[in-house]
């Protein structure tokens, strides 16, 4: 007896399911004992369905008789966005069908909802392909680390963001010039503010610390801000102290609180997560038995997400009328840590007026908020013109490096607002 699929949405995602699963049922079958078969797709564009040989298949533009349809086992819901995906979502889950999607902006905002949908209804809700595309994150964190405590999660999940940071490190290029490019290329979307926003990967980000804290995290509680103040400078400045920058989600488990961010950061060259370049993606997690261990591939696309989505498929498919597993398993909640109390190292690119005695003026103020400097870098300038006076701090507060650095900005030498950029510890 086949193990009937319906996907709603037959475009970049959905199109590259279809695909799979009309090339593939044969050999998925073979390999992994599911007999998955494509029954019904359903979407609002009858354009959707011509590049497709959908014969045999039921064809909608209709999600709801997609969903009541007695032969489609499990739903794909493939459209992005908030609605009518939470709509249609919740009717699957209601109606006793199994969920597959990709759409981690749905989740991140309403994943407790459609959490208690699912287990109330006694269905599935997997979302693999919803963080790292092709890369099976979400499998790791809920099965192959499952048994010790993860006390780090670090990720770079955009790659709009990467490819724009990788062309700037490696070709010396201006954010805007390779904006343009990777619209160019198809890298980024028009407008792209979803990226280089880092609303993107703070998407993925709640959804990677309640799923690895085990607790309900809320998306406006963790601190996002993007790259699109990002210069060539900073990232010729960060190479010359020995690191690359990337957009990383950082989730911490510490003292009972979760750290939940995403933000540019300096990485030194030597880390696992900085030679990762261009559109790909890469997740860099540290367990107490498993120590550190690295996923790596193309984080979105029409093939690789598409292979996320029929491996939830075939999970689906092998329950079979086994109990399904709760998306997310929430314990106690627990507070998210807030922004002022991180505790790390920063680089500072301060903009100023080149005349005596700038330097010390900065190092003063820092240090009368307990901010310690532990590297800098100031280039010879020509009388009259902006230079640039580079610091590296020691561990401190971000609360007490934030107060200090709205007094640097209020001085008369300063000829622009300090750049402010985290520094990965680990």
């Amino acid at each position: 007896m086949s193990f009937g699929v319906g996907i709603v949405g037959a475009g970049v995602v959905g199109g590259g399911v279809i695909q799979t699963l009309q090339q593939n049922a044969r050999a998925i079958h073979a390999r992994t004992g599911v007999p998955v078969e494509l029954v019904h797709v359903a979407d609002t564009n009858p354009a959707a369905f011509k590049d497709f040989d959908l014969a045999g298949v039921t064809i909608s533009e209709d999600a709801a008789t997609l969903i009541q349809d007695s032969n489609v086992n499990v739903v794909c819901e493939l459209i992005g966005g908030i609605e009518p995906a939470k709509r249609l979502t919740l009717d699957a889950l209601n109606a006793g069908k199994s969920v597959v999607t990709a759409n981690k902006m749905l989740l991140a905002h309403h994943g407790p909802e459609l959490c208690a949908a699912a287990v109330k209804a006694g269905v599935d809700l997997r979302y693999e392909a919803a963080v790292g595309g092709g890369i099976p994150i979400i499998k790791a964190l809920r099965e192959g680390l499952a048994a010790g405590d993860i006390h780090l999660v670090c990720g770079i999940l955009n790659g709009t963001c990467n490819y724009i940071l990788t062309r700037m490190t490696y070709e010396g290029l201006e954010f805007d010039a390779v904006l343009k490019q990777a619209q160019a290329l198809g890298f980024a979307e028009t407008p792209p503010d979803l990226d280089v926003n880092g609303d993107d990967a703070a998407h993925k980000c709640q959804i990677i610390a309640s799923l690895s804290c085990a607790s309900q995290v809320d998306l406006e509680d963790i601190p996002v801000q993007g790259i699109t103040h990002i210069t060539h400078s900073d990232v010729a400045y960060a190479r010359e102290m020995g690191y690359v920058i990337k957009l990383l989600a950082i989730v911490r488990n510490i003292n009972g609180e979760i750290e939940a961010r995403v933000h540019p950061t300096l990485l030194r060259e030597d880390h696992l997560l900085a030679s990762v370049r261009n559109e790909y993606n890469a997740v860099y997690v540290e367990a107490d038995i498993t120590g550190p261990t690295l996923y790596y591939g193309k984080g979105a696309g029409r093939m690789p997400t598409a292979s996320a989505v029929v491996a939830d498929i075939i999970d689906i498919g092998r329950r079979g009328t086994g109990e399904a597993s709760p998306p997310f398993v929430y314990g106690p909640r627990r507070p998210v840590r807030d922004s002022g109390r991180l505790e790390g190292r920063y680089y500072l690119r301060l903009t100023t007026r080149d005349q005596p005695g700038v330097l010390g003026q900065a190092c003063t103020i820092l240090g009368n908020h307990g901010v310690s400097i532990a590297s800098c870098i100031q280039h010879e300038g020509h009388s009259n013109d902006a230079v640039h006076v580079v610091m590296m701090t020691h561990d401190t507060c971000e609360s007490d490096l934030r107060a200090a650095l709205r007094e640097i900005d209020q001085c008369a030498f300063m000829v622009q607002p300090t750049s402010l950029l985290w520094v990965l510890n680990h």
